[in-house]
């Protein structure tokens, strides 16, 4: 992959990086569309990154569909693809891991210790295997966002972080490779995410930006489910605000049934 990812790049300049974990759907192509819009070369990576999950979580069931993938990927145009095998990226007597203290402790890093460091891992090998120009990550995963970007920073990592916008459901729900897990009545009440949210961003929209009232109304519309978090932060840093401004994000969690969904949106 280095070898190519280097010829081609001395013939084309920019290179544009879409790591997935497969599984993929509308959100993932977005990504690459975005990249074939905007470099001359797009590799895509697909990796079920063990080390990002946690000893309960769901790594044994995560949804595999590599032929399909390829497929899809190859349609949109892709140039490579990368796929390696765990033990390829983590052979053995590795030791060496990245971890963004402080803001990879936040929102989901709080909920899931030690996500973040196996994110920032990954994603800096990968970024050292394919030296893209840019790197194209969704806004679903706002806080992933805030850790690489912050990890690119303090690494002087010569790439851009790129956050495309969210896709969406005709329903309103953000797409996401666990929806699949959802039974006909959880995906239902899945819609409580996207209708926080929204209530949210209405009442910021009349002139309320208090935090503490914009959390409370928000909480209210999650009842029915199991509230992870609902959070109004700093979007660089991950940090409680007390008011809503431009370009603060309003990020939710919740589980639903078995399977957890996030969402959220940036203030404008």
């Amino acid at each position: 992959m280095r070898q190519f990812c280097g010829e081609l790049r001395e013939r084309t300049g920019l290179t544009g990086l879409v790591p997935t974990m497969g599984a993929l759907h509308e959100g993932h192509l977005s990504l690459v569309r975005r990249a074939r819009a905007e470099c001359g070369i797009v590799t895509a990576s697909i990796f079920v990154n063990p080390l990002q999950f946690g000893p309960n979580e769901d790594f044994a069931k995560y949804p595999r569909t590599f032929e399909d993938d390829c497929s899809q990927l190859a349609a949109e145009g892709v140039d490579l693809l990368f796929a390696p095998s765990p033990a390829e990226m983590y052979p053995q007597g590795a030791v060496t891991t990245i971890s963004v203290e402080g803001i990879g402790d936040r929102l989901d890093g709080a909920s899931r210790p030690g996500h973040f460091t196996g994110v920032a891992t990954v994603v800096a090998k990968l970024f050292n295997v394919v030296k893209p120009g840019r790197a194209y990550f969704g806004q679903k995963d706002a806080a992933q966002l805030a850790v690489l970007r912050q990890m690119v920073r303090d690494l002087n990592i010569d790439v851009e972080v790129v956050g495309c916008p969210i896709v969406r459901d005709a329903d309103g729900l953000a797409l996401s490779s666990r929806n699949r897990y959802l039974s006909t009545g959880e995906r239902v009440r899945a819609l409580a995410l996207p209708r926080a949210l929204r209530r949210i961003e209405n009442m910021i929209a009349g002139g309320t930006t208090e935090s503490e009232t914009l959390l409370r109304e928000g909480t209210a519309e999650l009842k029915d489910l199991r509230a992870d978090y609902v959070a109004v932060v700093d979007a660089r840093t991950l940090l409680p605000v007390a008011r809503a401004t431009p370009g603060t994000l309003v990020a939710v969690a919740a589980w639903v049934g078995e399977t957890r969904l996030i969402d959220n949106f940036l203030v404008n």
